[in-house]
């Protein structure tokens, strides 16, 4: 499913800001842009997520901001400006250069500055603001994706509904067909013992395939019990995406099994039109964790 959380921290003048976006994926896919200073808390962060999120492709920003600190996030190494500054006052004795070496100059030498080394006491602080941010933006994240469900569930609901109601259609519309292939089965038995040419083997076999052909209640029941734990999982509040993705592949199956049964042109306008709804149900089922 789509959505979008934020979420905010601050202590100390520091402060934290966390978003997460998602898009539809069949599968879970986090993807997270880190500062330096929490780098190594990757695994951690994706753990926590993953307790909250089963499906989809996440996008996680982490922001630090530090201003309020006064302290700025780089600092110069003392070693190098007293090197680079013994290194021009000998360039000015060897080129008889009176004028002294002054901080334009030093500031030429861009290596003197390093990202300021942060203190154990700020890292901590750092990583569970995050982890109070992130959290609060999962909250976010999780209600956006709730009131999307919740018109999903709805939508997909309607479209069962439709394909059972089609189901019914094709019940009421086989019923009897029995009684009428049995009088043209029983007038092919005549005209074969009319014209010596009954075969025992034969006749089994007609049969056993025309009584096959025709007797579509078994796939219609098998539907009907899929439809039922279709609507249960969609009415469960734990992720059922995969379930339903299942659920939606055995249905297709019977449906194309009830069409090539029923050999009737009357019949596979209603089962051409259970399978339109069941394939917008499964394009759907690919955006339910």
């Amino acid at each position: 499913m789509t959505g979008f959380g934020r979420g905010e921290a601050s202590s100390n003048g520091i402060s934290i800001t966390v978003e997460l976006k998602t898009v539809n994926s069949r599968y879970l896919d986090i993807s997270l842009r880190l500062p330096p200073i929490i780098q190594e808390k990757e695994l951690t962060l994706k753990e926590q997520l993953q307790q909250h999120v089963e499906r989809g492709k996440i996008n996680v920003s982490v922001r630090v901001d530090k201003a309020d600190t006064g302290q700025p996030d780089v600092t110069f190494n003392k070693n190098l400006v007293r090197g680079y500054k013994d290194l021009l006052n000998d360039l000015r004795d060897a080129a008889d250069i009176k004028q002294p070496v002054i901080l334009s100059d030093l500031m030429e030498f861009n290596d003197i500055f390093e990202a300021r080394e942060e203190d154990e006491q700020t890292r901590s602080l750092i990583w569970t603001l995050t982890q109070e941010a992130a959290e609060k933006a999962t909250a976010g994240l999780t209600q956006m994706r709730r009131q999307e469900g919740s018109q999903l569930e709805e939508d997909l609901l309607q479209r069962v509904d439709h394909i059972e109601s089609m189901l019914n259609i094709i019940q009421e519309k086989t019923d009897g067909r029995s009684a009428v292939a049995k009088e043209q089965l029983l007038e092919r038995i005549a005209e074969l013992i009319d014209s010596d040419k009954i075969d025992d083997d034969r006749l089994e076999m007609e049969v056993a395939v025309l009584v096959d052909k025709m007797d579509i209640t078994e796939e219609i029941v098998r539907t009907q019990s899929h439809l039922k734990f279709f609507r249960e999982a969609v009415k469960n509040d734990n992720a059922v995406g995969r379930r339903l993705n299942f659920l939606s592949q055995e249905i297709n199956r019977e449906i194309n099994t009830i069409g090539s049964k029923a050999n009737s042109s009357e019949i596979s306008q209603y089962v051409v039109q259970a399978k339109e709804s069941l394939e917008q149900i499964r394009e759907q089922v690919q955006n339910v964790e």
